[in-house]
C-alpha cells in the first residue's frame, strides 16, 4: 500500500501540475506506461502507436461493437471481379487542416502503405495499386485475390496527399532505422481527434475534431473534447496519479494492484480478454548464437532444444504469480475469437523439467548453454523475461534477461539483433488468421510477409498454406488450412506461446469507456460525467 505522501505520489503531482483545467466532463487524462513510438500511421505496426493513430487517422472500413466490419470513410463497396474492389467514398469528410477527403488521398495512402519502409503492407494484402475513378470513387486492383481484404483494411489508415507533399512526408518513416520525419511528429487525419501538442515521452494532447463527419452521422458516443495522454513509466507513480485524482484513466495497471484499485473509493476496474498472444521466439537462422555461449553452435536450430524450452516454462506459475490470474495459458498463436482458431491446436507441451533435461542431453547440451533473452521494459514482458530466465536455469539453460527501453527494443529486434526474445502479437483488428500467420511465420521477404518473423524461421509448407489462405474463399476450407498451419507451428516450435492476457482497465467511476478486444480506447466512445 502506498503511503499518502509517498515519493511516487509527489512525482505524479509534479508531472501533472502543468495540465490544463477545462470544463468538467470534457477532459480525459489518460496514463500509460508506454509512449506512442511515432505518429506516422504507416510506419510502425505496434500497439502503443496504433492506440494513438487509430483516434487520429481513419480507415475506409471499421468495426462495430460486435466487431463486424462496417462502412466508415467508404460508404459502400462492390467487387466487379476477383481482382477489383470498388469503394464509394463518404462525402463531406474533412481532414484536420480543413481540406476535403477525396479519392486522391486513398490512392496516395495505398501507395504509401505499400512502400518498402511501411510496416502496414499486411493491411493491404494482395493489393497491387489503387486507381481513381472519380473524386469519390476508387478501385483497388489486386495482385492476387484476397477474400478477407475488408478485415485487413480495418488497419489501413488514410493520409492527406496534399499535406504529405507539403511537409515532405511522401514515404513512411523508417522506424527500424529510427528515422525522424515530419509525419513522425505531426499528424493530419480525418479522425474524431486531432493532435494539438506532442512532446515525446512527456505528453500528447488531443482535441476533438469539431468538423468530424461522425458528429452528423451519429458516430460520436462520448462527450470528451480533450485527451491528455501521459507516459508514466513507473507503475507506482502511474497508480499514485490515479489514486490521487490527477489522472482519470490507466490502461495498464499492474495486475498485482488490481484488487486494491477495485476497492479504492471513486475508482472502478473494467476487464476483458484481448485478442493477443504473449510468446517467446528463437533465432533459428544463424549457425552460432549472436548473444550467448554454446560451443560455437546455435542450440535453437535443434527442435529438441526448442521442445526443452517449452517443457521448462511453467505457464500456470506465470499466470498465478506474474499475472495474478490475469491470463489464460495458451498453446496456439491464435486466441479464441480470431477466425481460424482451432481448439485441438491450442495445446502446450506439459511443464516437465526432467523431460526438458533429457531433451537437452539428447541434443548435445547435457550441461546446458548460455543465452541472452531480450524484452522491452514494459509489463508484463519484462517480468515474463525474468520468470522464464529462472525457469530455464532449473533445466541448465543460463539465461541473461536483457531489458531494453521500449523505444529501442523494436528497432533492435527488427534488425534481427537478437538470439531469443519476448514479444506479443494482437490479431484483433483484422480478427483473421492470415494476418498473424503472414506476419509472424512466413519466410521473410520484401512483400510485407514475415515482417515480424525476427527469428527468421522458414518452412516451405507453411509458406504454401499461407499462399492458399490468401486466395481461398470458402470459410470451411480456410479454417482447415489454418488448422494445419497451427498444428505445424505446434510441432516445429519456432515460437513458444505463453498466454492470452486478460486486460484490466482502471478508471474513475465517472468515466465510461467501451472495452475493445484490441486493448485500445476509442475516445469518441468515452464519457466523463
Amino acid at each position: 500500500m502506498l503511503p499518502p505522501m509517498s515519493l511516487p505520489r509527489l512525482l505524479a503531482v509534479a508531472l501533472l501540475a502543468c495540465l490544463p483545467v477545462l470544463a468538467a466532463g470534457k477532459t480525459l487524462r489518460y496514463a500509460s506506461q508506454d509512449d506512442p513510438q511515432t505518429l506516422d500511421p504507416h510506419s510502425a505496426n505496434l500497439l502503443a502507436t496504433s492506440r494513438l493513430t487509430a483516434n487520429v487517422y481513419e480507415p475506409l472500413v471499421w468495426r462495430d461493437r460486435e466487431w463486424k466490419v462496417i462502412p466508415w470513410l467508404a460508404t459502400s463497396w462492390t467487387q466487379p471481379n476477383d481482382r477489383t474492389w470498388r469503394f464509394r467514398l463518404r462525402e463531406g469528410v474533412k481532414f484536420h487542416d480543413g481540406s476535403p477527403f477525396t479519392a486522391d488521398d486513398v490512392v496516395f495512402s495505398v501507395e504509401r502503405a505499400l512502400s518498402p519502409t511501411s510496416q502496414l503492407k499486411v493491411a493491404l494484402q494482395g493489393v497491387e495499386k489503387a486507381v481513381k475513378v472519380d473524386a469519390l470513387t476508387v478501385e483497388l486492383v489486386m495482385r492476387e485475390p484476397n477474400p478477407v481484404l475488408l478485415s485487413h483494411m480495418t488497419n489501413f489508415r488514410i493520409m492527406s496527399k496534399a499535406w504529405a507533399e507539403k511537409f515532405g512526408a511522401l514515404r513512411p518513416q523508417d522506424y527500424t532505422a529510427k528515422e525522424d520525419t515530419y509525419a513522425a511528429r505531426n499528424a493530419n487525419g480525418t479522425g474524431a481527434f486531432m493532435v494539438k501538442e506532442r512532446q515525446t515521452d512527456v505528453r500528447t494532447v488531443l482535441v476533438a475534431h469539431r468538423d468530424w463527419w461522425g458528429h452528423k452521422a451519429g458516430k460520436n458516443e462520448g462527450n470528451v473534447t480533450e485527451v491528455v495522454l501521459l507516459p508514466i513509466k513507473s507503475n507506482a507513480t502511474r497508480l499514485a496519479a490515479l489514486l490521487s485524482g490527477e489522472v482519470d484513466f490507466v490502461i495498464d495497471p499492474p495486475t498485482q494492484d488490481v484488487a486494491r484499485l477495485r476497492a479504492a473509493p471513486g475508482l472502478k476496474v473494467q476487464e476483458g480478454g484481448e485478442l493477443r498472444v504473449q510468446y517467446i521466439a528463437f533465432d533459428v537462422f544463424r549457425d552460432d548464437l549472436l548473444y550467448g555461449k554454446a560451443g560455437g553452435k546455435n542450440p535453437f536450430k535443434d527442435i529438441r532444444v526448442r521442445q526443452a524450452v517449452a517443457h521448462a516454462i511453467d505457464t500456470e506459475a506465470i499466470r498465478s504469480k506474474v499475472m495474478r490470474g490475469y491470463s489464460r495459458p495458451l498453446g496456439s498463436i491464435l486466441t479464441p475469437g480470431v477466425q481460424g482458431y482451432a481448439a485441438d491446436a491450442d495445446k502446450r507441451l506439459p511443464h516437465d523439467r526432467e523431460r526438458a533435461k533429457r531433451l537437452l542431453a539428447e541434443a548435445g547440451y547435457p550441461d546446458g548453454f548460455e543465452v541472452t533473452l531480450d524484452a522491452g521494459n514494459v509489463q508484463p514482458a519484462a517480468d515474463i523475461a525474468q520468470a522464464v530466465a529462472v525457469m530455464l536455469s532449473q533445466v541448465g539453460i543460463k539465461v541473461r534477461p536483457n531489458i531494453v527501453p521500449q523505444s529501442n527494443y523494436f528497432p533492435k529486434i527488427e534488425k534481427y539483433d537478437t538470439s531469443f526474445y519476448v514479444l506479443s502479437w494482437g490479431a484483433g483488428v483484422t480478427a483473421d488468421a492470415l494476418y498473424t500467420l503472414q506476419a509472424l511465420l512466413h519466410t521473410v521477404n520484401k512483400k510485407g510477409e514475415g515482417d515480424f518473423n525476427m527469428g527468421r524461421w522458414s518452412n516451405a509448407r507453411m509458406d504454401e498454406l499461407i499462399q492458399q489462405l490468401q486466395v481461398e474463399k470458402d470459410q470451411a476450407k480456410r479454417d482447415a488450412i489454418t488448422r494445419e498451419a497451427l498444428l505445424l507451428v505446434g510441432r516445429d516450435l519456432p515460437i513458444v506461446t505463453i498466454h492470452q492476457p486478460l486486460i484490466p482497465w482502471a478508471m474513475k467511476k465517472n468515466v465510461s469507456a467501451w472495452f475493445s478486444p484490441v486493448n485500445t480506447v476509442y475516445f469518441y466512445k468515452v464519457r466523463v460525467d
